[in-house]
């Protein structure tokens, strides 16, 4: 398998090259925009130095914190803030090369989990904490990201992660026990869960909304191809060395993206210093935290666990709660005020139904590859490797068309594309051909990488520019809740129509219908024929098979129901990206949607009225 290896790095090579020749040109403009502006000196709007510092980018409840002196500065071109030496380019290669890593290390775990199980001597459930823990860490720390990018520089922060990334990586490789292993994924997941909400500001910034598009489907290379290896190449190493060798190979990225960040990396954020709302800090922690433990163990315990019904009731109550405080709070630790914009609501709202359809064959497909099919870990991730290949191409692409036409087009035709190919999924059995599942995936892998970065986009777009630490928290949140959820509940449809199945095959096969005892009495007598054991012996091994053919069925079966509801779930997506609209770089709508809307820009500029009550 050693040309595996060669074909990975191949794939990321061209990759990176690829995108790497991309963006230089399309950092072109705003890099020779920010040496236009950097003599120019920025309004205070009468605010002393003490104040500007105090007030920053809080957003008041009061009207007064939405009218347009306090948001002028954010409204301007993300790149004016930003001084000549900062090089975009560069980096954009610091985050990829700490992003990649850091999405990478979350999909390696589940084909190692069993060799660790093994040499810790600890059961399917202890060893689960690994994936667990990893994704808590990360739930509760994405929705206060907001405050971590406003309180520290970024340049300290990325530091900080990628060494407490590399830290954890390092713990877990040396690790004597289950325990301080666990301990060591548990502090890679405190600088994972920092990263992305990290490089979405900051690409916010370095990039005018006009250019952002190429920039955010770049980023899309991150979120798309370093999962889609990691199972292969965990499988590859597991069965060649050690799944030590998962975290050893972690250690250089980390390494040397923070030797690159502290020579290449500058501040680029405005620090705010906002106070931090520990109340809602509490009530975040622990609703976000119980829900996704929650809908992470409904899969395995069923919706009807008191485990899983209790922390999913913890949560929703603690969530619930956390809103009405952020409402109420001048600086919430996540600003919900961010879906008074309703192109960044729409948005959101299109992102996690795609979330929620994109798992199907994340999670699902594997399942029957695996599980039914009887394909090898590594031959199921190749199989998933020709459309991450496809998406990673096209994100950038997608990118550079958005710039033009926006997203709801690409959208559009991505959703059509999902909702044909997740819809073709619906009929898998158990001869379907490997090409023609490779095939099928990789047109849905297209569909996806027109709409993945782009539809996030246009929404951020959208909001000033003091809201984006907020936006981007936000979006990421919703992505990481509607992931969780469309795990649990495609798993879920998948185990209990698997039931529903077995239950209906069982009764249709009966000793009373003479087809069914032709064919069983043909069936042992073949098993007596050819093993040389009297009929007697026969019988019983004749129905073992017969059940196993029935719950093979069955499954199959489940999984194909799983897909209608993915296909359900994709549709109800492609109906709502006809209402994105195509976001003005200040915070509003082009000029063209502007009397159409009824207001929407004025809003924008800064009026307290919502557009809808602007309407009214």
């Amino acid at each position: 398998m050693s040309w595996l290896i060669f074909y990975i790095i191949g794939a990321v090579l061209l990759l990176v090259s690829l995108n790497i020749i991309l963006l230089r040109k399309s950092n072109k403009a705003p890099h020779n925009m920010s040496r236009s502006i950097q003599n120019t000196k920025m309004p205070d709007h009468g605010k002393t130095d003490a104040q500007i510092a105090e007030g920053g980018g809080r957003l008041e409840s009061s009207n007064e914190a939405l009218t347009a002196p306090a948001l002028d500065v954010s409204r301007s071109v993300a790149g004016a803030a930003i001084s000549s030496d900062v090089r975009p380019v560069q980096v954009m290669i610091v985050f990829l090369l700490g992003a990649f890593v850091t999405i990478l290390n979350q999909t390696l775990m589940n084909v190692a989990l069993p060799h660790m199980m093994n040499e810790f001597n600890v059961s399917a459930d202890t060893v689960q904490w690994l994936i667990t823990g990893y994704m808590l860490i990360n739930g509760v720390l994405v929705p206060i990201s907001a405050y971590l990018v406003q309180t520290f520089s970024s340049r300290d922060l990325f530091i900080f992660a990628m060494g407490s990334f590399g830290l954890g990586s390092l713990i877990s490789a040396l690790s004597p026990s289950f325990a301080v292993l666990l301990t060591g994924r548990l502090v890679q997941a405190i600088g994972a869960g920092i990263i992305m909400p990290l490089m979405m500001n900051v690409f916010l910034a370095i990039f005018p909304p006009e250019s952002r598009g190429k920039a955010m489907g770049v980023m899309g290379l991150t979120m798309i191809f370093a999962p889609a290896i990691g199972p292969t190449l965990s499988g590859w190493i597991v069965e060649n060395y050690s799944w030590r060798l998962l975290f050893y190979i972690s250690l250089p990225f980390a390494f040397v993206s923070v030797i690159l960040a502290v020579f290449w990396l500058k501040n680029v954020l405005p620090l705010t210093r906002p106070k931090l709302d520990v109340l809602g800090t509490v009530l975040s922690v622990i609703g976000f935290g119980a829900l996704l433990y929650g809908l992470s163990r409904a899969g395995s315990l069923g919706w009807g666990s008191g485990e899983v019904r209790g922390t999913i009731a913890v949560g929703v109550l603690a969530l619930i709660w956390f809103v009405f405080h952020s409402l109420r709070v001048p600086n919430p630790i996540l600003e919900m005020r961010v879906f008074r914009y309703d192109i960044f609501a729409m948005t959101s709202l299109v992102s996690a139904l795609v979330t929620l359809a994109m798992f199907s064959a994340m999670v699902i497909l594997p399942i029957y590859l695996q599980n039914i099919r009887g394909f090898s870990p590594i031959q199921a991730g190749l199989l998933l490797l020709p459309g991450a290949l496809v998406m990673g191409v096209m994100s950038p692409i997608a990118g550079a068309l958005f710039d033009r036409v926006g997203a709801r087009p690409l959208a559009i035709i991505g959703l059509l594309i999902t909702v044909f190919t997740t819809w073709e999924f619906t009929h898998l059995s158990d001869s379907t051909s490997y090409g023609s599942i490779i095939w099928l995936y990789t047109i849905r892998a297209f569909g996806m990488s027109l709409m993945m970065m782009t539809v996030m986009t246009e929404g951020l777009n959208q909001l000033p520019r003091a809201l984006n630490p907020h936006g981007t928290a936000m979006a990421n949140t919703v992505r990481q809740v509607a992931g969780s959820l469309g795990t649990a509940l495609l798993v879920t449809v998948m185990t209990n129509r698997t039931t529903v199945h077995v239950d209906q095959m069982i009764s249709s096969v009966t000793s009373t219908d003479p087809l069914v005892m032709e064919k069983f009495t043909e069936l042992s007598g073949a098993l007596s024929a050819t093993s040389g054991i009297p009929d007697e012996a026969a019988r019983p091994l004749a129905q073992m098979l017969l059940w196993g053919t029935v719950q093979k069925e069955a499954v199959i079966a489940g999984i194909n129901d799983a897909f209608v509801w993915a296909t359900a779930i994709a549709a109800l997506a492609l109906f709502f990206s006809f209402f994105i609209r195509r976001a003005r770089p200040d915070g509003g709508v082009p000029e063209k949607d502007q009397e159409k809307e009824g207001g929407e820009a004025a809003y924008a500029a800064g009026s307290s009225l919502t557009p809808s009550e602007q309407k009214a």
